[in-house]
């Protein structure tokens, strides 16, 4: 077939070519449409018409003349095709002044060559005739393609052919398009803008060849802003061209000048500069700008900035086109008012054009603006503007200019500003010159022959911004392993250098990947580098051969930071469900494979990347969220956090911002500093001792710093730097004498002598621009435009007294009482505009989006705080007049404008209101009832009016308009005088189509108003007080009977307690409480068969009942029902059940079996203060937090047991604590009327945090008499295992009613947590809105993988029970009404300090300390600790390993290896018994030995040369010593001693010769070594060495950090030293000589071995020929390769028969 067509194509080309006669006229009739909007009927539409004759006429051999004859330009705009076109005479006029010149091409075989036209031609005329001419361009090519596609129908007998052609828009070769705005968005492959063209040619031949009688085209362009299913907006263009008539003649142009406007190609002209939003007609910019500001600047003072967004687009409109002189002038006018300059550069940075940023930059070379104006300059201006040769060069000269050179924040933000025009200069060119880069290349190149830090990270920042892959080389310099001179860099200039290739890989991908994957694996970096460089990688879309490689890299990483880091992101990207990351997400989901979960279930030390968002398909939208979180093994601080925000739209996406913080050795600042502790002499021990550990070496000093900065759509504007020396500045400037303080203080002076003012500041928030020519002529433009306008006003006094002494401290405002005046209206407008349409200077005509944002919150205040009297007193004008505080429009329009009548342009609404409705909601029309009164009534609508009732502000309509909503949402405070309205307004087009853009078609409306509301009595003002401590009660009187603080003061207690339980009505709320609980019990007492703890029914049908408060017993009886229910469903004959048990305190008389369906209460005799202990079993079969059975293994039933007290909530009422409590906390809100009657609310506060069952209590009362309504809260701590709480209003607090209850126990033998809310009677609204949440819970559980079931759970009742299975994960089993949600081995982030197989007896607690102990638990968990029991050592990173110590030897067990050497703890086999420790520790100059003898622990304390020993026997006092700044505690605890030392780093040691544990603080990560190891967390490197070296085994290790002594003077005649293989060695087929790459333990010379162990040692070998000797090898032989690796003995015990020791 394709042949076929080929051969027709050969055929046809030879046989016509069209053209015309040099000596005839050609008349033709021509006809341009086009017409914007949605294809429906009844909707709206706009467009243009441009008819005319056209007279194409010869002059010689292939140039012809082309005349425009009464040309009309009509605009459309209503409802398409029923409303007529409308013409503008002045319109016309304008048009055809350049249509009707004379025009000039060059055509030959139906193609065209060069257009001529008179100089001075508006291009857009130009535009026009090609659009014309652009019909009778015939390119028959000799092979098809995807782009043009042709066919051809051929009437031999009229001897006509009929040509058709066909375009694919989407697929150009050579597009003409021009974007703008758009470096800053990552385009893909889909587009949401698609086209089409189809041409139809009409040909006869004639001897002259094929002449073209009439030609048609037809183009469309859609733009489906969310999905295609989701609808279309069109653009449809049309053309056609008949031939008329043919006359004979021949045109002359010799007496006109013509100008070569070059070939077909559309050419973009000033619709660049003119915005789509509104016509401008350009008289004189300088005028028109100064009128503009006037009324901007008059209707700020008027607080009135609707109009500001579009006045302000007008402005920036204008000075793109205003003239250097213009701007000048401007600048003379409004330099000295201060309103005026404001807005004035606000336009200009926004402006953007070279002329502008010309303008900005001579200001700040001559320093004319301020420096916060020039540092608000750089960050706009240089961001906005147009990068063309003539900035960038403006750029580099300010950027190496002395004014920018000397002010540091200006410095940086300019060469940041450089960088991004960079890259928005070099997305959009061809070609991306050196000479533009060299600037920062130079400043890279200056800062490491400097060895400036602080120039190395902001050349990496600026040339990260650029993105240029030439600058590779300059950024390989900073890195180590390209660069030996970056050894010593920080680790934090390796960090940018990582994330300066960001950009980079956009470009040049694979040589990035290559850099940036041998980062990742070369372990001798920091592993905060490395993980930057797995960040940058996944940046770049890896495919699966890298993926894996990472993932194998990963198989035998020895840091876990990295791997928990690199896992936690490929499990983030797997999960992922974003189009343009499908590729990455499966080869990260095969990666997994590779890898352990184990690495999933690593805890909060660990760093990870944490995802949150989603992607919609169905609107091609959507964002995510990422933090990257990045621990160091040095500290247990994040060493960087950097937090993403990145959003996905059809074929884009944008990097919206991005922050980052970068820390190192906070930890440092969070202590002490001022020990000296290299003066002391453990100090200076623990340098000699070093020297016996070979190879061991101290860690380099770090010093404090804190770096952050900050991105916006991927590009740095700023960061900071601070170092330790700022930091200490910092803390030193705010803790000293009053001299420091005098800025503060003379601030605080100006606020009390008054600020009065406003402020604005308009932005320019976003301009993204697409702009495509059409077959008319004419630019189609694709637009969206966004601004922002935040504006202040402002007048705030301050008075305080005492006033502020000379000797200012901040402590006296604790003092000082404090009144505040303040009248405060901030506001903020934004105005989001998208357009689709035809944008040129003389007319505009499409769609528009408008979406328009308002807030603004008037504040007018008076306050008075007094701190000494804990008082607080707040007053404000009540609601007079409607107030809008939040307001949000949305509105499509069809607009039509031309530049001649701009006071008259047309926009009318998409969505008229006579749109057609859909026909299901048609009405049928009897003729008779249509005759009587014009409109029909159906009995129908009656019962829809009864249906759908709604108040007098609701509405809602179904009209031919289309689908109408109206609502109005109020909540009134009558007592107040005021309520707060939500109201809501629709009109939209989803009666044609129900997807998301015709929702978006019409009109929407959204307010948030507050409103007065009619009262008795004016309000003259709203107060509110805040009175806490011991004057809360008098306020409560007074405010009731007022009385002095005098007589206050002689009132009795019991008097004030008796005054205010009246003036709260409490007495009221625990009568009805009594007669409530009264009749509950007198219809328990009928009941004689209902047992006291109650058999768990298994009906299912039981429903969940409570009428009162003090019905909980039936409520908790059914509540057990339907729980027994669901269980019996699963039940199965496992042997176990999983109960859930609540702790008992001792004494308890309950009991209940294991496996049976029943329980007994205690006897009915008990007494009743163990009453509320008395304990109620029932059998719910609640399911453990799995679902087992879907799993493939039985489910077990689970039985809950509780205290009768539990289960019911209100079974013993509450005692008021006012009785014996004052309150503490008292707030008042009220209205003063002019009546001076009571209205508002008060507030009182009562607490017993002291006693063994801790309690709060808060009460809400009507300040009116009339008023009965109260609120009642309480919670309290019941016993050492339950809290309950509650929450009662309405009518004496018996109204509604929620109770809540915490309890501790256990879950299927684990230690477990339930939380249980339950409520009896709730108000309508709450379960509205309750029932609203509820339809988000399965879809939110689902995604964060929990199994859910439907279940008949009791309905007005939820549980939570989470079980600790292990200290990092525990299930969970949420019980809602009918849904049962549920998990297993859920991670927690934080490991929780409890056993989850301890025993119940072990978790008694006394009351309250089970919930305070929490937290104190978790902090003592992230520290480190470290233990010896017998030979069992476990190390502070949590490896276990066995080892027996060679007697005699002191061992290294932990020590201080940072360069403070703080502390050194060494253990040894005691004398007395081999399987006895005794420890010896060195703090500052303190030498503590601690040994056992004769059945006691000995403690021997050195001070000095003196020393002094104590014996200890068990429960003694504490012995207590303090050193200068820091102390030292010794103490007796249990059956040893503990040692308190924490400003040296040792929070606790405990040693009781059997068992040795020490504590270090969280503050210590990284800085320890010893056996105990390096508390760093990284378990693979666990065995680590003096040297660093990881031994093979844990007896290698141990034996390494052995100290050795001198053979005659001490004890210890073991010693390390390297070995060599005495046999003969076969190394790589070569006889070689081995030795050990670390030494081996040994015996001293003169001693023998008489036990040995055998261990695993690698060595390096030689050729045996090498004159390389033994002694010579030892030198740093442990940084030699490792060849081979054998098992050789080490020596344990010696004996010295033969050792020579001098007399």
């Amino acid at each position: 077939m394709r042949r076929i067509i080929l051969a027709l194509v050969f055929t046809f080309v030879g046989k016509f070519q069209p053209g015309f006669s040099n000596s005839k006229s050609y008349l033709y009739s021509y006809e341009g449409l086009i017409l914007h909007g949605l294809q429906d009927e009844g909707l709206t539409r706009a467009g243009l018409r441009l008819t005319s004759k056209i007279e194409i006429s010869g002059l010689s051999h292939n140039y012809h003349m082309l005349k425009i004859l009464s040309p009309q330009l009509d605009e459309y705009n209503g409802i398409w095709p029923r409303d007529p076109f409308t013409q503008s005479s002045k319109l016309i006029q304008t048009i055809a002044s350049c249509l009707t010149q004379l025009f000039k091409f060059e055509y030959n075989r139906g193609q065209f060559g060069n257009i001529y036209a008179p100089k001075d031609t508006p291009v857009t005329c130009v535009n026009l005739v090609r659009g014309i001419l652009n019909l009778l361009q015939i390119t028959v090519k000799k092979s098809q393609n995807a782009y043009d596609l042709y066919s051809f129908q051929e009437d031999k007998k009229s001897n006509r052919v009929t040509v058709f052609k066909t375009k694919d828009l989407n697929n150009c070769q050579d597009k003409v398009v021009k974007n703008i705005g758009m470096a800053y968005i990552r385009p893909c492959k889909e587009k949401i803008v698609k086209g089409t063209a189809a041409f139809t040619y009409k040909m006869k031949y004639t001897d002259a060849g094929a002449l073209i009688t009439q030609a048609a085209s037809q183009q469309v362009y859609q733009i489906s802003p969310f999905s295609e299913p989701a609808g279309a907006a069109v653009m449809e263009a049309r053309q056609e061209l008949t031939l008329n008539d043919i006359r004979n003649s021949q045109a002359s142009t010799s007496e006109i000048q013509l100008q070569n406007y070059g070939s077909l190609r559309y050419d973009f002209a000033k619709e660049l500069l003119q915005m789509p939003i509104h016509l401008i007609k350009k008289k004189n910019p300088e005028s028109q700008i100064v009128e503009i500001l006037q009324q901007l600047i008059q209707h700020n003072q008027q607080g009135y900035n609707r109009e500001a967004p579009a006045k302000f687009l007008e402005l920036i409109q204008l000075c793109r086109v205003a003239m250097p002189e213009n701007l000048e002038s401007l600048w003379k006018q409004c330099a000295d008012k201060p309103q005026y300059r404001r807005w004035l550069l606000s336009v200009i940075c926004a402006a953007g054009t070279t002329e502008t940023f010309m303008f900005l930059k001579q200001k700040i070379h001559n320093e004319d603006l301020s420096y916060l104006e020039s540092a608000l300059t750089i960050a706009l201006a240089f961001h906005l503007s147009k990068a063309d040769d003539h900035t960038l060069q403006a750029v580099a000269d300010l950027v190496t200019s002395f004014r920018i050179q000397r002010a540091p924040m200006l410095r940086k933000l300019a060469y940041l500003a450089y960088g991004s025009m960079i890259n928005r200069y070099c997305s959009v060119s061809s070609f991306c010159p050196n000479k533009i880069l060299q600037p920062l290349h130079d400043l890279a190149a200056e800062a490491i022959s400097k060895n400036h830090e602080d120039d190395m990270a902001l050349a990496l920042k600026a040339i990260g911004n650029a993105g240029e892959p030439a600058s590779i080389k300059r950024i390989l310099k900073f890195l180590p392993i390209f660069s030996p001179a970056a050894m010593a860099f920080p680790v934090r200039i390796y960090i940018d250098a990582v994330l300066a290739l960001r950009k980079i890989a956009r470009k040049d991908p694979a040589k990035v990947r290559e850099i940036l994957l041998q980062i990742f694996v070369d372990h001798s970096l920091a592993p905060t580098v490395r993980m930057m460089a797995c960040v940058v990688i996944f940046e770049t879309k890896p495919a699966l051969p890298l993926v894996t490689t990472m993932a194998n890299a990963l198989l035998k990483e020895s840091s876990l930071q990295v791997a928990s880091f690199t896992y936690s992101h490929m499990k983030v990207l797997a999960i992922s469900r974003i189009p343009q990351l499908y590729n990455v997400s499966a080869a990260c989901n095969i990666a997994l494979k590779l890898l352990s979960p184990r690495l999933d279930r690593l805890g909060y030390p660990y760093s990870k990347v944490i995802h949150i968002g989603g992607y919609y398909p169905e609107y091609r939208a959507g964002a995510i969220g990422r933090v990257y979180l990045m621990n160091s093994p040095s500290s247990m601080l994040p060493s960087a956090i950097i937090m993403k925000l990145r959003g996905y739209y059809a074929n884009t996406a944008t990097d919206f911002v991005e922050v980052a913080l970068q820390t190192q050795s906070l930890t440092e600042l969070v202590r002490k500093q001022n020990v000296p502790f290299a003066e002391y002499d453990t100090y200076k021990k623990l340098k000699v001792l070093g020297k016996t550990l070979l190879g061991w070496k101290e860690l380099p000093p770090e010093n404090p710093h804190i770096s952050a900065y900050v991105k916006i759509f991927s590009h740095e504007l700023t960061f900071v730097d601070v170092n330790k020396e700022l930091i200490q500045q910092t803390v030193k400037a705010l803790t000293e004498s009053s001299d420091r303080h005098m800025l503060v203080k003379n601030v605080i002076n100006q606020i009390q002598r008054g600020i009065a003012g406003q402020w604005t500041q308009a932005i320019l928030a976003g301009e993204v621009r697409h702009i495509v020519p059409t077959c008319v002529g004419l630019p189609l433009e694709f637009s969206l435009y966004s601004t922002g306008l935040i504006h202040a006003a402002a007048n705030v006094g301050v008075n305080m007294s005492p006033s502020l002494s000379g000797n200012f401290k901040p402590l006296q405002f604790i003092d000082a009482n404090v009144q505040l005046h303040a009248d405060i209206n901030p506001s903020i407008y934004m105005h989001t505009v998208a357009i689709m349409g035809i944008n040129t200077q003389y007319f505009q005509s499409g769609l528009e989006f408008h979406a328009k944002f308002r807030a603004n919150i008037p504040m007018k205040f008076y306050a008075k705080i007094n701190m000494k009297d804990k008082s607080l007193k707040f007053e404000t004008t009540p609601c007079h007049q409607e107030t809008e505080l939040v307001t949000a429009r949305t509105k499509v329009y069809a607009i039509s404008r031309n530049v001649e009548e701009i006071t008259s342009s047309k926009r009318s609404s998409v969505l008229p209101e006579e749109a057609v409705s859909d026909v299901s909601e048609q009405r049928f029309k009897s003729p008779e009832r249509t005759s009587i009164n014009g409109h029909v009534h159906f009995a129908s609508q009656a019962l829809m009016s009864e249906k759908y009732s709604y108040g007098p502000e609701e509405e809602f309509h179904h009209r031919a308009g289309g689908r109408s909503y109206a609502r109005v949402f109020c909540s009134k405070l009558h007592s107040l005088g005021c309520q707060t309205c939500l109201k809501l307004r629709l009109r939209d087009a989803a009666f044609l189509k129900d997807t998301f853009l015709y929702r978006l078609v019409g009109e929407h409306e959204i307010k948030l108003v507050l409103k007065p509301v009619h009262t008795d009595a004016a309000i003259d003002k709203i107060q509110l007080e805040i009175q806490a401590g011991s004057r809360a009660a008098f306020r409560i009187i007074q405010l009731v009977t007022p009385v002095s603080e005098e007589d206050n003061d002689s009132t009795s207690d019991d008097v004030v307690q008796r005054k205010l339980t009246k003036i709260l009505g409490i007495e009221s709320i625990f009568k009805a409480a009594n007669r409530s609980a009264h009749q509950h019990l007198k219809k328990q007492a009928t009941k004689k068969d209902k047992a006291k703890i109650a058999e768990i029914s298994t009906d299912p049908a039981a429903k969940y009942q409570s009428s009162s408060p003090s019905s909980s017993s039936s409520s908790s009886s059914s509540s057990s029902s339907s729980s027994s229910s669901v269980g019996d469903k699963y039940r199965t004959t496992d042997t176990k059940d999983k109960t859930w048990q609540p702790r008992q305190r001792e004494g308890s008389s309950s009991s209940s079996s294991r496996g049976g369906s029943s329980s007994s209460d205690s006897s009915s005799s008990s007494s009743s203060s163990d009453s509320s202990n008395s304990r109620s079993c029932s059998s719910s079969e609640e399911d453990h937090a799995a679902n087992k059975e879907q799993q493939g293994k039985s489910d077990t039933p689970v039985r809950s047991c509780s205290s009768s007290s539990d289960s019911e909530f209100s079974k013993q009422q509450p005692k008021f604590l006012g009785d014996s409590k004052p309150p503490i906390l008292a707030v008042i809100l009220r209205a003063i009327r002019n009546d001076r009657k009571l209205t508002g609310f008060q507030l009182v506060l009562y607490t017993d945090l002291h006693s063994t069952t801790p309690r709060i209590q808060v009460f809400v009362s009507n300040i009116s008499e009339s008023s009965i309504w109260k609120l009642c809260a309480d919670a309290s701590i019941v016993n050492s295992y339950k809290a309950v709480s509650y929450l009662k209003w309405g009518q004496d607090c018996q109204e509604y009613r929620i109770a809540g209850k915490v309890v501790t126990g256990q879950f299927a033998d684990y230690p477990a947590t339930q939380i249980k809310l339950e409520w009896s009677k709730v108000p309508s609204r709450i379960k509205i809105a309750a029932r609203w949440f509820y339809t988000f819970v399965p879809a939110v559980a689902y995604m964060l993988g929990f199994s859910q079931r439907a279940q008949n759970n009791p309905s007005q009742q939820a549980t939570l029970v989470m079980a600790l299975t292990s200290p990092r994960t525990c299930d969970v089993a949420l019980k809602l009404p009918d849904l049962t949600i549920y998990g297993r081995d859920i991670s927690l982030p934080l490991p929780l300090p409890f056993d989850p197989h301890i025993s119940t007896p072990m978790l008694q607690y006394p009351a309250w300390n089970f919930f305070t102990k929490i937290p104190s638990s978790v902090i003592d968990s992230l520290k480190g600790h470290c233990s010896v029991s017998q030979n069992m050592i476990t190390t502070f990173n949590e490896v276990e390993f066995n080892y027996s110590m060679p007697a005699n030897c002191y061992h290294v067990l932990a020590q201080d290896c940072s360069p403070e050497l703080k502390f050194l703890v060494m253990m040894k086999k005691a004398e007395e018994s081999a399987d006895l420790k005794a420890i010896n520790i060195k703090l500052a100059s303190h030498e503590i030995d601690m040994y056992p003898s004769n059945g006691l622990i000995q403690l021997m304390i050195n001070v000095g040369s003196g020393s002094k020993r104590v014996t200890f026997a068990f429960k003694e006092r504490s012995f207590c010593c303090y050193i200068a700044d820091a102390y030292i505690l010794i103490s007796s605890e249990k059956e040893g001693l503990s040692v308190k030392a924490p400003e040296y780093g040792i929070d606790k040691l405990y040693y009781d010769g059997h068992t040795f544990k020490i504590q270090v603080g969280f503050w210590m990560a990284g800085k320890t070594c010893g056996i105990c190891g390096k508390y760093d967390g990284e378990r693979k490197q666990k065995y680590q060495m003096p040297s660093g070296y990881v031994a093979k085994d844990a007896v290698s290790f141990a034996h390494s950090w052995i100290l050795s002594e001198e053979p005659c003077a001490g004890a210890c005649k073991l010693q390390r030293t390297l070995i060599k293989i005495e046999k003969p060695v076969g190394f790589e087929n070569v006889a070689s000589k081995c030795y050990s790459v670390e030494p081996v333990l040994r015996c001293v010379k003169g001693c023998s071995a008489t036990r040995t162990v055998p261990v695993f040692v690698g060595f390096h070998c030689v050729p045996a020929d090498s004159t390389a000797s033994f002694d010579e090898e030892q030198i740093r032989l442990n940084q030699k390769s490792e060849d081979l690796e054998n098992t050789v003995d080490a020596h344990t015990m010696c004996s010295c028969e033969q050792l020579q020791c001098a007399a």
